[in-house]
């Protein structure tokens, strides 16, 4: 018994030797019996690894983040300059075309500081309905504030409606409507400002684009009439066909929406194009008065004061005719020189051009030019018998 007991103390000193002297075994001690101590539980593969510490404090949930809150769009950088004091003022009149074309020039002159654009366009005004809004009254009060240098009028739109009981477009009508343009071009003129006048351009709808181009010839008229810039624009926004287009090339060349949707008025890039051809009837370098580069030649209408004169035709009669006098200067003879009139030309006197020739001239070609294939007269045989 003796020998029992000595061997059961050497094996607890033993165990208690190889078991390190740590907070290990207090922490065991109280979970396991002496058996599990002795002979194991099964569960020390489980325990080999070393386990995390617990942490007193809980672990704080993490928190949702909130969706980020759309930043407020930045307007764009505008590379606009400071105007100079004495800047060329130019203010657009007219209606909602007025609108387009306004935004356009600002685009067109925004590094230019020797010219500011100001917009004095009226939605659905017109010179008909004075009523709604009276140009004549308002171009008085502009002039007597002196608040422009250039006036450029781009109007008409809203035209086609009744004036003082006449139907629109008769004669009484055409009369009277005439009248009230050449009261505002003569304010003008009479102040010493200088006009320019943008043709209407090409309407979706026929017959009201037909209104518009018999409304834009009183325009014109009208401002021929007092010495003001007329800048076209019917035939430079046709298609191909010769009809309404909506696409056509931009100050680049590339071919986009001119025209909106609607049939009527410009796109960005259809303005842009207005505001090119209203800056060439200003003057190239923008300075001193307003040049008339911006006008084509006049032609002749052989149709004025007839019954046809009234009927729906191409934009302008003879418009194929001044396209002859604008390319007829390019034309010339390869190493001529230009000829020149010594003389006036009277009335009756027989020139060059005029003489009449015998049509079997031209045939006889003399012998060594280019022509003489021998379609003249008769060669004559020197052997008649054929011997």
């Amino acid at each position: 018994m003796i020998v029992w007991r000595s061997i059961v103390g050497l094996v607890v000193v033993g165990l208690l030797w190889a078991v390190p002297a740590s907070g290990v075994w207090a922490q065991e001690r109280s979970t396991r019996t002496l058996f599990e101590v002795l002979f194991g539980s099964g569960n020390e593969q489980q325990q080999t690894q070393p386990q995390a510490p617990v942490t007193s404090q809980p672990q704080s949930r993490p928190q949702a983040q909130p969706a980020p809150r759309p930043q407020p769009a930045q307007p764009p950088a505008t590379s606009e300059v400071e105007k100079s004091e004495n800047a060329k003022r130019v203010a657009v009149f007219g209606d909602s075309l007025a609108v387009d074309l306004a935004r356009a020039l600002e685009r067109l002159y925004a590094d230019n500081p020797e010219i500011v654009v100001l917009e004095e366009a009226v939605g659905s005004s017109g010179f008909v309905r004075d009523d709604f809004f009276d140009w004549n009254a308002a171009i008085e009060d502009e002039l007597i504030a002196d608040s422009f240098d250039v006036a450029v009028v781009a109007i008409g739109i809203n035209d086609r409606q009744a004036l003082n009981g006449a139907e629109a477009l008769s004669d009484p009508w055409r009369s009277a409507y005439r009248d009230r343009i050449d009261a505002f071009l003569g304010d003008i003129g009479a102040a010493g400002k200088q006009v320019i006048w943008l043709e209407l351009p090409p309407m979706q709808q026929p017959s009201y684009g037909a209104a518009m181009a018999q409304i834009s010839s009183i325009h014109k008229a009208a401002v021929n009439g007092a010495g003001g810039a007329w800048v076209e624009t019917y035939d430079r926004y046709l298609g191909e066909d010769g009809n309404y287009s909506a696409n056509g090339p931009d100050l680049n060349g590339n071919i986009v929406d001119m025209r909106k949707g609607d049939g009527i008025h410009f796109s960005a890039a259809g303005a842009d194009k207005l505001a090119f051809y209203i800056d060439r009837a200003m003057g190239s370098n923008s300075t001193g008065r307003v040049s008339l580069s911006g006008s084509t030649s006049e032609v002749a209408d052989l149709l004025a004061g007839t019954d046809a004169g009234q009927m729906i035709r191409p934009p302008y009669q003879g418009l194929e005719q001044m396209r002859l006098l604008e390319m007829a200067s390019f034309v010339q003879d390869l190493g001529g020189a230009a000829q020149r009139a010594n003389d006036l030309i009277v009335a009756g006197q027989t020139t060059a051009g005029t003489r009449s020739f015998a049509l079997e001239d031209m045939l006889d070609a003399p012998a060594g030019r280019v022509d003489a294939f021998g379609l003249g007269g008769a060669a004559e045989i020197e052997n008649p018998t054929g011997r």
